[in-house]
């Protein structure tokens, strides 16, 4: 296996030297410099043409994320993987959307640390399965909230009328009258409104709409 070669950007010395040592150790990894603050690590990697760079957040001058926007802008081939203290979800995503191949926490351990880094070389991403479902239950609220919205887009104004009345427990014929229009015209946009949304009867639609709030509450007293 081809060594691979390191840059280490952290701001405390002491913590990069415990990294240095762990790598010290390993014949497929190679610590070729260490930076404290982004410009440096910026002139390092262009400098030492590292394979991998292992990445904290917290810095002086542009953070973590900053710096890794910046550098896979100048060098998209240079591997990044934030090495961090922050275990909150909205830094793991910006890092991610920043380009970043990985996220790990300061409190992992060594061995999973070099094995995470090991899994990148087979095409894996170095990231904890608790930060992975993390993404995952974004990515699934995201789409849900997506979906939504495309649903409601689809539907016109006076299908949204519509299905406010359905909510409300009015009839066809009631809502009918509320809107001047004629039963067979509320029965032609009840199954538009269906069909959209792809729902079985009105009652799933009502609570739908409810559900995703496009219609108001039913009145449970109706």
């Amino acid at each position: 296996m081809d060594c691979w070669r390191l840059l280490l950007v952290d701001d405390h010395a002491l913590f990069r030297e415990g990294l240095a040592g762990l790598f010290a150790y390993q014949d497929d990894f190679k610590v070729v410099g260490e930076a404290s603050d982004a410009e440096t690590a910026l002139a390092q990697v262009a400098t030492l043409r590292p394979d991998l760079v292992l990445m904290d957040i917290d810095m002086p001058g542009d953070d973590g994320i900053a710096t890794t926007r910046r550098l896979k802008a100048e060098f998209p081939q240079v591997t990044v993987v934030m090495l961090t203290v922050h275990d909150a979800t909205e830094k793991l995503l910006e890092a991610i959307k920043a380009g970043a191949q990985g996220y790990l926490v300061k409190n992992i351990r060594s061995a999973e640390l070099l094995d995470q880094l090991r899994g990148l070389r087979r095409g894996e991403a170095a990231i904890t399965r608790r930060m992975a479902a993390r993404i995952l239950e974004e990515f699934q609220r995201g789409q849900v909230a997506a979906e939504s919205s495309e649903s409601l887009n689809e539907l016109t104004s006076r299908e949204l009328e519509v299905l406010n009345l359905v909510a409300d427990r009015l009839s066809n014929k009631e809502i009918a009258a509320r809107l001047v229009i004629s039963e067979h015209t509320v029965k032609n946009h009840l199954k538009n409104i269906l069909g959209k949304l792809h729902l079985r009867s009105r009652r799933e639609a009502a609570e739908y709409g409810v559900a995703r709030g496009w219609v108001r509450p039913i009145d449970s007293s109706n």
